[in-house]
Formats: C-alpha cells, structure tokens, sequence
C-alpha cells in the first residue's frame, strides 16, 4: 500500500482521532472510509447531473 503525506490543522487531526478511537479502529482506516464515500458521493452526483442534462437535451430535441 502506498503512503500519503498531509497536512491538516492540529484541531481538525484531533477530532479525526476522537471518531477513530470511538470507532476502535485506526486514523487511516477512518480516512480511507472518508475518501471512498466522498468519491462514491461525487460519482453519484456527476450521474444525476448527466442524466439531468441527458433529459434536457432529449426534451429539446423533441
């Protein structure tokens, strides 16, 4: 696996240790989770904007 170096503000690694260690499980494991919903999120969203657009261009052409 490969490694990434970030930064972040102390406060904000702070509250990402609290929800990790409620969790019982590490801070990567917690960010990775974090990743792989927001670009499941973002994939969401270029869909319903595509089909959005893919609707528009369809009443247009009728």
């Amino acid at each position: 696996m490969s490694r990434v170096l970030i930064s972040m503000p102390e406060k904000f690694l702070d509250e990402i240790d609290k929800v990790a260690g409620a969790e019982n499980r590490s801070r990567s494991e917690l960010i990775r989770e974090a990743l792989r919903t927001y670009i499941h999120r973002n994939r969401i969203r270029e869909n319903t904007i595509a089909t959005k657009n893919a609707a528009i261009l369809e009443a247009l052409l009728d």
